[in-house]
């Protein structure tokens, strides 16, 4: 299939509306559903024919805190009629954040042609006032089966620690907010649950706060990724341009995974998703921190520090 030469790896909402019927294309909605989104729940209306993913439920082990294995991406997709031929597009809300979670898992297990649906069900719903249903669809059942992880785009604790120590050539990109990423805070508010016992960043991490490489709709945006020039200069400014490897991480792995999207599938460059990310770091025994508020002032911190948020 082809799409706009100036974004790779997306398509547009005028793309997929002229592709409702086509039985080659399975769209995926995953979102977070959170009730400040802005936007409709799926049970309340849905791009028509869009299938229903929960990240929580479908993309993880709960229980180990890892990924799904590729037998039950396996039956996912086929459940979702999923074929080797298939293209499939994802969409959700917060500017595809955890949508772009759930394409990089698929890509990650060999799934065929995953597109991001540019601005996501924002762009859909609200920015071009498209058709919305309450329809659940009931695919005939595909064919498809994982070939297996692809290890080039996903990196662990021990790799990253590698390149941390300037032992492993990489960029590592931070993609939190600036007071995270800062040791300010430790978690934003109203993510308790994905905290850490210390404060701060990877040490020689660079910031790139994930919402920069789209036009937030919050700014008058219709949340669609910046054009491809602007996003490769955002990196170039800090020095990084696709030469080395790149080692991307957040909290739990979903907004970096939408920063690796952009420097992969619409730059080019060799990015992995370090989706332990700062809730192993943070926590794990050994792993080096840099805290540049406290080592401004001494001090520690995080729950050595006495601090509990």
């Amino acid at each position: 299939m082809s799409e706009t030469a100036t974004k790779p790896g997306v398509v547009s909402a005028e793309w997929v509306a002229e592709h409702l019927d086509d039985p080659k294309v399975v769209i995926l909605e995953v979102s977070e559903g959170r009730s400040d989104s802005g936007v409709t729940k799926y049970a309340d209306g849905h791009i028509p024919g869009a299938i229903e993913l929960l990240w929580y439920r479908d993309f993880v082990q709960r229980f180990t805190r890892d990924l799904a294995t590729a037998e039950q991406i396996t039956e996912l997709l086929q459940a979702a009629g999923v074929n080797d031929d298939s293209t499939i597009v994802v969409y959700g809300d917060g500017n595809n954040w955890f949508a772009a979670y759930g394409a990089w898992v698929l890509k990650y297990y060999g799934a065929p042609d995953v597109r991001l649906l540019d601005g996501g069900r924002y762009k859909w719903e609200k920015a071009d006032g498209r058709e919305l249903s309450t329809e659940a669809p009931a695919p005939a059942r595909g064919s498809w089966v994982s070939t297996g992880p692809d290890p080039s785009i996903r990196a662990f604790k021990d790799e990253v620690l590698e390149v941390a120590k300037g032992e492993r050539e990489g960029v590592i990109i931070d993609i939190r907010g600036v007071p995270e990423f800062s040791g300010e805070i430790g978690v934003a508010p109203g993510f308790g649950g994905e905290a850490a016992a210390k404060w701060g960043h990877i040490p020689g991490a660079l910031n790139f706060p994930w919402g920069g490489n789209v036009k937030v709709p919050n700014d008058g945006g219709d949340g669609t990724f910046k054009d491809i020039e602007a996003l490769r200069q955002r990196y170039a400014d800090q020095g990084v341009d696709g030469s080395k490897p790149i080692y991307v991480y957040c909290r739990i792995g979903e907004r970096a995974s939408h920063t690796w999207f952009a420097l992969t599938q619409l730059l080019g460059y060799d990015a992995r998703v370090y989706d332990g990310s700062w809730t192993e770091w943070g926590n794990s025994v050994g792993t080096p921190v840099e805290n540049p508020t406290l080592a401004a002032s001494g001090g520690f911190s995080g729950l050595w520090g006495g601090d509990q948020g």
